[in-house]
């Protein structure tokens, strides 16, 4: 089942069921408002979203077309926005840019609790105050969550996945220094993220989700450029039932809470625009410290204003089930 968000003119959106060829769409408004409410009452309205979701792919009802671009974020405003570093490559790239000689652990994941009261479509604008910010994409994996009690057992871990998307953690580097050096980690470093117009439910990627892994490669494009694809099932160290077990580790966490797996990353040698395997990279600070660590020469540039960004997921078989994140960076300069 493929589920998106609407615009209605309201916060929350309106709930629609999307064809699986992403191609028609028809509202589930009547079944349940929004996507909290739908996940609120997940047991109550699964079998009447699932039945619509058959007629729709059936053509039992024509719906109309779907046009990712009026699509909100799956949730708007999410109560809880939580991501992790799944992927050691990238926090030990990462952490090397930064100066640090700490290697990262595969003991337990780590992750920040980043603001969720305002998220983006998949091609609304990356707004940013000034051009200087090193302004940076990353490209993840995402679940959103059904209730997960504290200290979760492994069932109660895997049952409490409800959906799967991909989403981009957009970053801006040159505050991130400030932030962490505060003491209480990021904060005016992450703007709004953006998410994947539809969210599918585990099911609808049949074998591409295993083992709490999504089986398949996130391809990212600046202005048409390919700049990675690494595979999101390959060194993902922690799978999301286990930082589903971290997150929930001290505390409950309700239902509509997003949990993404980090920037998805794969090791190898190569620089941009992309490695001889076809691996890349999946934000620009990991190109440049490897363009660094070659020749002590950062080629790739920071995003600027009316640059354009895309994320897709693709399967092994070309499908694309999330659809696109497309989005632009312009330029809005505070008062």
């Amino acid at each position: 089942m493929k589920l998106a968000t609407l615009d209605n003119g309201t916060r929350d959106g309106q709930l629609a069921i999307v064809s699986k060829n992403l191609k028609r769409c028809t509202s589930a408004s009547a079944i349940s408002p929004n996507l909290q409410s739908a996940l609120d009452n997940w047991s109550d309205v699964y079998s009447a979203l699932d039945a619509l979701s058959r007629k729709l792919n059936d053509g039992d009802i024509a719906g109309k077309s779907f046009e990712p671009h009026l699509a909100l974020a799956p949730l708007p405003r999410a109560y809880q926005w939580i991501d992790a570093s799944a992927y050691l490559t990238h926090l030990q790239r990462v952490r090397a840019a930064k100066g640090s000689l700490q290697d990262p652990q595969n003991e337990k994941p780590i992750m920040y609790q980043g603001g969720s009261d305002h998220l983006l479509g998949a091609e609304k604008d990356i707004e940013v105050t000034a051009d200087d910010l090193a302004l940076d994409y990353e490209a993840e994996i995402a679940v959103i969550l059904g209730d997960v009690p504290k200290n979760p057992t492994d069932d109660e871990a895997r049952n409490a996945v409800r959906l799967v998307t991909q989403c981009n953690d957009v970053s801006l580097r040159r505050l991130v220094a400030g932030d962490l050096q505060d003491g209480f980690g990021f904060f005016h470093s992450k703007p709004a993220s953006a998410f994947g117009p539809v969210v599918v439910t585990p099911d609808e990627l049949a074998a591409n989700w295993q083992a709490g892994r999504v089986v398949g490669r996130l391809q990212s494009r600046v202005n048409g450029l390919l700049y990675g694809q690494p595979r999101t099932e390959k060194e993902m160290v922690f799978d999301f039932y286990q930082l589903i077990q971290a997150a929930a580790q001290t505390r409950q966490l309700s239902a509509g809470t997003i949990l993404g797996g980090g920037t998805v990353a794969n090791t190898h040698d190569e620089i941009l625009p992309i490695s001889s395997d076809g691996t890349g990279f999946s934000c620009i600070v990991e190109a440049r410290m490897a363009e660094k660590a070659a020749d002590a020469e950062q080629r790739t540039p920071f995003l600027k204003p009316d640059d354009k960004v895309s994320i897709q997921f693709v399967t092994d078989e070309g499908e694309a089930p999330f659809g696109e994140i497309k989005q632009k960076v312009s330029l809005n300069k505070a008062n």
